[in-house]
């Protein structure tokens, strides 16, 4: 699947004439707000692509990242900013599309910002711990169905794109298997490890090092196809649960109001940046799909997220307040 950078849908102006402010743009540093901490890998896209964009576009783009609530606190500072340029916000699946289903009074309204364009996506990658009597997908689901409520599943926490996930499979698969908040992705994974948890989901960089190392056993990836970080994991559409696909996927907005010149000229820096094959040869070794695509496209994409997240979160009752 394949995503459009949205400026080339924004009805572009007449340049202002005589070199004005906006002529200009950009003039100072760009930050980029992000609202995952440093060193994940929505951080590790973050930054890579931001730089690519500050070289294209002579600025340097300086990622902030600000964690917490879901990736409330980031988007709210991101609402607030002015619509000049000069703040970009790494909005995600969560940020969205689920936190205004989950959160009856939120602190940002997701459809007051303009979409630059898409990002990249990184599919999740189904895994259990050793001690799991199961050495495939089928084996997985025959042992959860025949036990269940035993298994159990560690998330980041309610309403993170893990439990998410793990609310995904139990609809497509038709199992039932228990959740267990942590408080970040890193500490059920963890808990997979050590053996208090049974069933983790996360991202291929998160997943595969324990992979590897035999303490973790990947089952699936949430999507259509094979990772390239991961060849030896079957597909969900391998497995026979074609419509288990998950993937935290990310992109760029600013504030609605940024001038059509402006939002011309920072996605033409993306879509420059995204084209580049060293970087989406370093991400995808990485686990990370880096994206472009038709205005059709898109909106297909965005369409069925908000309608099959609707549809999880309503069946599984996840209200955040």
């Amino acid at each position: 699947m394949k995503f459009w950078g949205m400026a080339g849908a924004v009805a572009l102006v007449t340049a202002i004439a005589g070199g004005g402010a906006q002529a200009a743009y950009p003039e100072r540093p760009i930050r980029l707000v992000v609202p995952f901490g440093a060193g994940g890998i929505t951080d590790i896209v973050a930054r890579q692509v931001g730089k690519g964009m500050g070289d294209a576009l002579g600025q340097g783009i300086v990622v902030e990242n600000r964690p917490g609530a879901g990736g409330v606190i980031a988007a709210q500072l991101a609402a607030t900013a002015l619509a000049d340029g000069y703040t970009i916000f790494m909005g995600t699946v969560g940020t969205q599309v689920v936190n205004p289903l989950i959160y009856s009074k939120l602190a940002y309204d997701a459809d007051k910002f303009v979409p630059v364009g898409m990002v990249s996506g990184s599919p999740y990658l189904l895994a259990v711990r050793a001690g799991v009597p199961a050495a495939s997908f089928g084996e997985f689901v025959a042992y959860a169905k025949a036990h269940p409520s035993k298994l159990n599943f560690g998330s980041a926490g309610n309403a993170s794109s893990p439990h998410l996930g793990l609310e995904l499979l139990k609809l497509t698969a038709g199992v039932d298997i228990m959740h267990v908040p942590f408080k970040s992705g890193s500490e059920a994974v963890n808990a997979a490890i050590g053996g208090q948890v049974d069933v983790v989901m996360d991202a291929s960089p998160v997943i595969m090092p324990h992979a590897v190392s035999g303490k973790l056993r990947a089952l699936a990836v949430a999507a259509d196809r094979r990772l390239p970080s991961a060849p030896d994991v079957p597909a969900a559409s391998e497995v026979g649960d074609a419509a288990l696909q998950i993937s935290s996927w990310n992109a760029f907005f600013v504030p609605a109001g940024t001038p059509p010149e402006v939002m011309e000229k920072l996605n033409a820096a993306l879509q420059k940046t995204l084209s580049s094959p060293e970087l989406r040869e370093r991400l995808a070794s990485q686990g990370t799909q880096l994206y472009d695509g038709t205005p059709a496209e898109y909106q297909r994409f965005i369409s069925g997220e908000k309608a099959k997240w609707a549809e999880i979160v309503k069946r599984a009752n996840i209200k955040m307040d």
